[in-house]
């Protein structure tokens, strides 16, 4: 199988974007089911699954906005390119998440108050949330899969959406087992916890996105020195940083080499680090060498 990391980023964006659409459609299919069959039936947890699942749909198509806007060459104003776009994207589904989290919640809230329990659970209330559970288990297990292999933090906030969405249905399956057996408020109490779920879900996909924006480490620096100081002629490594997305990483890191070493040597061997850096971390776009004479002075430095 051909990971992201190989293969040229074209592919990897028709990829994604395959990806996106495939969960979009089913998301729209396991939306309706819910929320309409709730709406009839009076749950007020189900119409709220059904909200959730709706933003999941509004959430691939940020997806498919953001990977279109990511895919673009670099070009004068964004001289690294445009993948962090992938990363607004995310954030903007967190976004989402968190306005799907208002309208659950103020929903629940009011039914409690006004103690309005209007839920009538019949055998279809089940098929139709165990159907709609199984879909977004699978969906959520399937996208992850590929949202890590292809290092695309899009799929990785999608899919942690759409999990969300599947515990979710598993709280208002539970809502309506409790409404069957003669406890009503359940259903708005149901719909709270998946209030709760869904602001969940948004931190971690907060988390994730600013991650990359705060140019937190990708790599392990001790793991690219070992690989650095293996090239024959480097005396020492020090002051390595990565920083960039998941599927696009930037290194930069200060060698130190023989004194009278020509240019000529120098420069072979920061190219001869490049290419073993990006053998072993085939993510990684550029490596940007700093060659340093190994004198005392640099070394204190160090």
């Amino acid at each position: 199988m051909t990971s992201s990391v190989t293969q040229p980023k074209e592919a990897r964006t028709r990829h994604v974007e395959r990806v996106l659409w495939i969960v979009l459609v089913l998301n729209l299919a396991v939306a309706a089911a819910k929320f309409f069959y709730g709406l009839a039936s009076g749950s007020a947890s189900m119409q709220a699954d059904g909200i959730h699942s709706v933003f999941d749909t509004l959430g691939n198509v940020v997806g498919l906005v953001g990977i279109a806007l990511a895919a673009r060459p670099a070009d004068e104003s964004h001289p690294y390119g445009h993948a962090k776009f992938e990363t607004y994207g995310s954030l903007v589904i967190g976004v989402l998440l968190l306005l799907a989290a208002v309208e659950v919640g103020t929903g629940a809230a009011g039914r409690l108050v006004s103690g309005e329990y209007t839920a009538q659970v019949t055998p279809v209330s089940f098929v139709v949330m165990v159907g709609t559970l199984t879909v977004n288990l699978a969906v959520s297990f399937a996208e992850r899969r590929v949202g890590k292999r292809l290092g695309s933090e899009i799929l990785q906030a999608d899919a942690a959406h759409t999990f969300s969405d599947a515990l979710v249905s598993v709280g208002v399956i539970a809502g309506l087992v409790l409404v069957a057996c003669g406890f009503p408020m359940a259903d708005p109490v149901m719909a709270l916890v998946v209030t709760v779920f869904i602001l969940a879900s948004a931190v971690g996909v907060f988390r994730r996105a600013l991650r990359t924006l705060s140019d937190h480490a990708r790599l392990s620096a001790e793991d690219l020195t070992r690989v650095a100081e293996a090239v024959d002629g480097v005396q020492q490594v020090h002051r390595v940083r990565t920083r960039g997305t998941e599927s696009e990483v930037y290194a930069d890191l200060h060698l130190l080499v023989d004194p009278v070493m020509t240019v000529v040597a120098a420069h072979r061997i920061g190219d001869e680090i490049e290419r073993a850096v990006k053998q072993a971390h085939p993510e990684v776009q550029e490596v940007l060498v700093h060659i340093e004479p190994d004198t005392e002075a640099e070394r204190r430095e160090a």
